[in-house]
């Protein structure tokens, strides 16, 4: 990594990383797709209701597989094997009890009930959120599993049959959504159900390679399965910011559905049909994104790596590269979307043709900046990769929380009196431009910085 082309190693990281990223991105856009095509707006809001507290549950297996494998990471490079498998042993054991926490907990009347209000369920949407969240609820372990535990074969040396094994669940959750969903006419219940199918097959390829695949650096092995204090401890402190992170999309989904609610209800278009509408947007931002998050991570150890060898015109080789990545993959993403919004839009399943045009233009709208987004996403990360973890989080929380979540509570008051021809649910879209814009102005500040500084290293080098 000190001395080959950056541009082959950027290659040779990026392919699997985008590949796996966008694999684990499919998953919602595949759910919202049947089920719009089967069900229409009801069952996009359903799911919509759901995405909150599934974002939540995401968090919870990232806090834990995330926080165990930079664990084993780091005991595998001392060479501690016993160490790393002990942290792999605990953070099954960790999602088994986080499991059975989550499955008591939503069968519960109450809990389930108090879950579906503040993701701001309507009357006519809370029984298919309500089934369909439940059942994930029950079988969250397989996502613990399939997701959290996958990042150790990445650790052990193996990304493609890292990706392998989630390639396979979303082929499986496919093709059983299919028949589930459009076959057998199970509405959200068969979507679930599909889902739950494919995170089984992920989680099955994965301790498959754990406990029966010959000469891996690491095992699953029974007397490595007890917690230690000490190692829930550290696997809680490395998992914290994966978890802050999702846990900060939560906020903004549910945000987002109690303000989707509230003007969607005062405008045309109905409550309904605004969470249907929102949810296809925020599905498309949450895969769009992915190819920027992989090219982001896949140069995260190049960086890494140059800077800790003061390698300074490597790093910053690699930075722009990787910004330009971005863009690239960004402005590809972009041009598809100002281009085909309505081919988009269809291929959910929305019908009405009032709502298509809606959608439509809100798509144009909350995209208009995307291909700069890649430099904020690229930007920020570039600070975890380098040991300055304190800019990362907070360039990462300018544009999902810091700035986002206030304006979906001011703006739908100052848009109209801005531009009348635009109401309360309008300016939820108008949100998303904005606040990029704010949060790519600063990681602008924060970057050209950060080179001044690598040029006075770079120059005292010479």
């Amino acid at each position: 990594m000190g001395t080959a082309s950056i541009p082959r190693l950027i290659a040779e990281f990026a392919i699997p990383s985008i590949v796996g990223m966008l694999v684990n991105g499919s998953y919602n856009i595949i759910d919202s797709m049947f089920l719009g095509h089967a069900m229409g707006e009801i069952g996009l809001s359903a799911v919509t209701v759901a995405n909150p507290a599934m974002i939540v549950f995401m968090a919870l297996a990232m806090l834990i597989g995330n926080g165990g494998n930079a664990l084993a990471a780091l005991r595998l490079g001392e060479g501690s094997r016993e160490g790393a498998e002990r942290a792999l042993g605990n953070v099954i054991t960790l999602s088994v009890i986080l499991w059975l926490i989550v499955a008591v907990a939503v069968s519960f009347p109450s809990v389930m009930e108090w879950l579906l209000t503040i993701s701001s369920a309507t009357d006519e949407v809370r029984p298919y959120a309500r089934t369909f969240l439940q059942i994930l609820c029950y079988g969250f372990i397989l996502q613990s599993i399939g997701m959290g535990v996958n990042n150790f074969i990445r650790t052990c040396g193996a990304p493609n049959r890292a990706l392998g094994t989630m390639v396979i669940g979303l082929v499986v959750a496919t093709v059983f959504n299919y028949l589930f969903v459009l076959v057998l006419g199970w509405g959200v219940a068969g979507s679930a159900a599909a889902t739950l199918v494919g995170q089984a097959c992920s989680g099955a390829a994965v301790l498959w390679y754990f406990l029966f695949t010959k000469g891996v650096p690491l095992r699953i092995r029974r007397r490595y399965l007890a917690l230690r204090p000490r190692f829930v401890s550290t696997i809680l402190a490395f998992g914290f910011p994966s978890f802050a992170v999702q846990a900060g999309m939560a906020v903004v989904n549910f945000v987002l559905n109690y303000q989707l609610i509230t003007y969607g209800a005062m405008s045309v278009i109905g409550a309904v049909d605004a969470l249907a509408s929102i949810g296809v947007l925020n599905r498309i931002a949450g895969f769009v994104v992915m190819p920027l998050i992989g090219t982001a991570i896949a140069i995260q150890p190049l960086l890494g790596y140059n800077y800790g060898a003061r390698l300074i015109g490597r790093v910053k080789q690699t930075l722009w590269l990787g910004i330009g990545l971005g863009f690239a993959f960004a402005t590809v993403e972009w041009l598809a979307i100002m281009l085909f919004p309505e081919a988009i839009v269809a291929a959910f399943g929305i019908t009405n043709e009032t709502l298509v045009a809606f959608t439509s233009f809100a798509m144009r709208v909350q995209f208009a900046v995307f291909p700069l987004v890649g430099f904020q996403i690229v930007g920020s990360n570039y600070f975890q990769a380098t040991g300055q973890p304190a800019k990362s989080i907070f360039l990462t929380l300018t544009r999902q929380i810091i700035f986002l979540v206030p304006l979906l509570f001011v703006l739908p008051h100052i848009l109209p009196l801005i531009a009348p021809q635009f109401g309360g649910l309008d300016a939820l879209y108008f949100a998303n431009p904005i606040s990029d814009v704010v949060a790519i102005s600063i990681t602008i500040g924060f970057i050209l910085w950060e080179m001044r500084r690598l040029n006075r290293m770079e120059a005292a080098q010479s």
